[in-house]
């Protein structure tokens, strides 16, 4: 397997593929061209999340605080569970691939 291998040119929506899963964990890649939260949306998952950007460029918005933290290749985040939190922006001209693992 290879993380940066089948991603599509351009995508309408965000393309989520599930790697791996077990009882309490998930890991997913998610390919981004563009897409950003949808105005007035913030997640508040029941679980922690922790992310990586393999490629790409984007910018997380966090409620508390109303802090940004911008992502380039390479960088990785713990979010907890139930912090408020929304994809701000992706770079629409290239695909920002996104490794996430979800667990309790």
């Amino acid at each position: 397997m290879n993380l940066m291998h089948d991603i599509p040119a351009r995508m309408e929506e965000e393309l989520v593929d599930i790697l791996a899963r077990g009882e309490r964990v998930r890991v997913e890649r998610i390919v981004s061209w563009g897409q950003a939260s949808p105005a007035g949306f913030w997640y508040d998952q029941p679980e922690h999340e922790w992310v990586a950007l393999l490629a790409g460029a984007a910018r997380l918005r966090f409620a508390e605080g109303d802090r940004v933290v911008s992502l380039a290749p390479g960088d990785a985040l713990m979010i907890p569970a139930h912090v408020r939190h929304r994809v701000e922006w992706t770079d629409p001209g290239q695909p920002s691939v996104w490794l996430a693992v979800f667990y309790p």
